[in-house]
């Protein structure tokens, strides 16, 4: 598989990129804790169907310090009783914030409520904003189709 386009390598994509890596940049030196952002960011991609960022994101993640048993339950997570309750409502805001379309109203009331109960403002802030992020990336990758497989942590800075 070959991407449509040398999206890395395109001077319009470039800028993009960079203002969009400019507010991960943000997210990432919130006070969201760094494995919730992770968790978030696998857990839409898995739902967007973006290999890219799933390869990079569970790879990130071990890097990090992630474990095996985490990474592997991250899709079926209210199932798994390896996650946090803060972290369990982070998860339920990225998909129901990925899944925007699949819901009339949006992100419902009592997902919000329950969020909202294990994080601040600022942290809500980035999580919105983080949600937002992951997306956009995995529409990238997706229309593109970015191949994965080949992400080593650390390799875009």
């Amino acid at each position: 598989m070959e991407s449509r386009v040398n999206y890395f390598g395109n001077a319009l994509a470039g800028k993009v990129m960079k203002h969009l890596n400019s507010a991960n940049k943000v997210v990432a030196d919130s006070t969201l804790p760094l494995a919730t952002q992770e968790l978030v960011k696998i857990r839409a991609s898995q739902i967007n169907g973006c290999g890219f960022c799933t390869d990079m994101h569970t790879k990130d993640a071990t890097a990090a310090g992630e474990t095996q048993d985490r990474l592997n339950l991250v899709a079926v997570w209210r199932e798994a009783k390896v996650f946090t309750d803060a972290e369990r409502a982070a998860l339920e805001i990225a998909e129901q914030g990925t899944r925007i379309a699949d819901a009339a109203g949006g992100v419902p009331d009592d997902v919000w409520a329950n969020a909202a109960k294990h994080f601040d403002e600022d942290q809500l802030a980035a999580l919105i904003s983080l949600v937002a992020i992951i997306n956009a990336y995995n529409r990238i990758n997706v229309i593109n189709q970015q191949p994965a497989g080949d992400y080593k942590p650390g390799m875009f800075g």
